[in-house]
Order: C-alpha cells, then sequence, then structure tokens
C-alpha cells in the first residue's frame, strides 16, 4: 500500500481506529487526519462525519468498514 493515503472516519465496527491506522501503516500507507485531493481511500465506519462529505464532493473512493476488514485480513494472508 505504499504511496497509497487512507482516511478513517465514524466508528470502526471490528477494530479501533488507532489498530486500522497502526495495520494501514505496517503495510506501508499513510493515515491522514483530513480528506484531501491527495487521499487515495476514505474507510467510512458508524456515525461518519464531515470527511465523508468531503470525500464525496472531491471523488475519492469509499470503502466500508466491513469490507476494510476483509481486505486487510486478506492482505494479512488469513
Amino acid at each position: 500500500l505504499a504511496g497509497k493515503t487512507f482516511v478513517l472516519t465514524g466508528t470502526l465496527s471490528d477494530m479501533s481506529r488507532e489498530e486500522a491506522k497502526e495495520q494501514l501503516e505496517k503495510l506501508g500507507a499513510k493515515v491522514a487526519g483530513s480528506v484531501s485531493s491527495k487521499t487515495s481511500y476514505v474507510v467510512v465506519g458508524e456515525e461518519p462525519g464531515s470527511k465523508l462529505d468531503k470525500a464525496k464532493e472531491l471523488g475519492i473512493e469509499i470503502i466500508d468498514d466491513k469490507v476494510f476488514h476483509q481486505f486487510l485480513k486478506k492482505l494479512a494472508g488469513e
């Protein structure tokens, strides 16, 4: 995931945002606190905030947190 930037928003169902951040960083991704034109993906949990609106406005790919969890498991070889 080198070169990719993720933003996390809302409450993730399977892990804390801090755990998700650590997993992504282990895989070489960057995790940003806000959405910008440099954001690759926005991971959306329950009750997302304005970051989701900004991602839609900028046309950034949005990933549901359940799909995100499966994605991480697949990358980890589980």
